[in-house]
């Protein structure tokens, strides 16, 4: 068992990163989360490779961004019904690999790659939402390929659904993997236990500023509804502490069953979130255009297996979700999937202790490709540890930061001619690294009207996009 561990992968939906006691914020309460980093590795730069839903789990799932799967906004045609459609068909996940190589693979909770009636990718146990989200109370739910309306707040379902997944595997000879997926704390922020929601009453809110709406946000319904209201910011603090509640569930059962040790977990989110600063509500798609600002595509990220990973450690070099693939299997000691053109590495020297947390990354960052890339249609961004540059096609706008002494992204330099050269060396790692690893033309996300509202249609060979040439829904 030592060589074969079970996995715990907890991932949560649009929870910055700054919303977790672990991450600094002393107004939130996260004990459940808090006790993952204690016991073993906070992540401090994690970024996701898209800073929407599914674009960024079917990165998660599968180690290739966009422009090779071609998801490339969250999905909001072909879920369930008659004109169900599979996303990641002919993709290998990682779950596919574990599957080959004895894990059980259970998930309960978000799927939200369509045809959610479909156990795909190596999962033998499949309780997933019907779509991706909505009320948190009387969900509706699937279970082994059939519609069910629940009753109940479903953080819990998800979790109670895990809980009896863990209890029976917990004798199997083989390893399992445990995908407990969240749609926490994404809207609605209301509907939340209500003793929690009121235990907010008294907090400041000091870290979620009320900025001036964002000129980008004009328009975007979510901000202009939530802006400056403390109902909105109670229910998403709400959301995170009944979600982490149940994540102290999962880890108290995993004690009781005596396979803490034998258990790596894993904690993540599939893109971050802002209520309120820069002045809007959102992630990659509270703006038009679409933004990549570090609370959008910076994520919490943690793992942890006692006597394996050490405990307590802040590792503050820059990684991606792109890595995740590799390192899990490198973890395992499993094979990679081959012809994959897979733009991640495996940081397990990290995990280690052999890496450090100050590993000078910044022309790995070129070599490797691995970290600090984002991209979300036509907008795609590369981050250095001192600076980042978003490029927007074909025309902008386009933006330069200055991390090192302007860490908030306050002043854009990309149309300030003393930093011309940074431009345009940065422009080139972008350019490179895309051309690198987005060979398919029809995937790139360059050529796609993508605009935040949601995807339709899988790109290439459904009926609706032959006849309509749309696969995105326009704003």
């Amino acid at each position: 068992m030592a060589d074969s561990p079970n996995i715990l992968f907890i991932l949560t939906d649009d929870q910055g990163p700054w919303a977790a006691g672990c991450y600094g914020n002393e107004e939130i309460r996260t004990p459940g989360i808090d006790r993952i980093a204690a016991a073993g590795m906070r992540f401090e730069h994690f970024f996701a490779a898209s800073p929407v839903c599914s674009p960024s789990r079917a990165n998660f799932l599968t180690g290739r961004i966009s422009s090779q799967h071609g998801v490339h906004d969250w999905i909001r045609g072909g879920n369930v019904g008659a004109d169900a459609a599979t996303y990641l068909q002919g993709e290998v996940a990682y779950t596919d690999i574990l599957a080959q190589h004895g894990w059980s693979c259970g998930l309960s909770g978000k799927w939200h790659l369509g045809n959610s009636q479909l156990a795909q990718h190596g999962f033998d146990h499949w309780y997933v939402h019907q779509t991706g989200g909505g009320d948190y109370n009387s969900p509706p739910m699937i279970r082994d390929g059939e519609l069910v309306a629940e009753s109940g707040y479903v953080t819990n379902l998800i979790t109670d659904d895990a809980l009896r997944f863990l209890g029976q595997r917990a004798e199997d000879e083989d390893p399992f993997y445990l995908s407990v997926h969240y749609t926490a704390p994404h809207s609605p922020w209301t509907g939340h236990p209500q003793d929690l929601v009121d235990s907010y009453d008294d907090c400041r809110f000091d870290s979620c500023p009320q900025e001036p709406i964002h000129p980008w946000a004009k328009g975007q319904g979510l901000s202009e509804r939530c802006l400056d209201d403390r109902e909105m910011l109670k229910g998403y603090f709400a959301a995170v502490t009944a979600m982490d509640a149940d994540v102290g569930r999962l880890l108290d059962r995993l004690e009781e069953l005596r396979l803490r040790e034998e258990t790596l977990v894993v904690f993540a989110s599939d893109n971050g979130f802002s209520c309120g600063h820069h002045g809007f509500w959102g992630k990659g798609n509270g703006t038009w255009p679409l933004n990549m600002y570090e609370n959008s595509v910076r994520v919490p990220f943690l793992m942890s297996q006692p006597g394996r990973i050490p405990e307590g450690e802040v590792e503050r070099g820059l990684h991606s979700s792109c890595d995740f693939m590799p390192t899990l299997l490198d973890y395992l000691g499993l094979p990679l999937p081959e012809g994959r053109n897979l733009p991640g590495r495996s940081f397990l020297p990290v995990l280690e202790g052999a890496g450090g947390g100050d590993s000078g990354r910044e022309a790995i960052v070129v070599q490797a490709g691995a970290p600090g890339f984002s991209e979300y249609g036509a907008t795609r961004m590369v981050r250095t540890e001192e600076w980042k540059y978003v490029h927007r096609y074909p025309q902008g706008p386009h933006e330069l930061y200055h991390l090192t002494d302007d860490p908030d992204e306050r002043s854009n330099l990309a149309e300030d001619a003393g930093y011309r050269r940074q431009k345009k060396e940065l422009k080139l790692r972008l350019e490179d690294w895309f051309d690198r690893y987005g060979t398919d033309p029809t995937l790139d996300g360059r050529q796609r009207s993508v605009t935040g509202k949601g995807q339709l249609r899988p790109i290439g060979g459904s009926v609706e996009e032959e006849e309509t040439g749309e696969a995105f829904a326009q704003g």
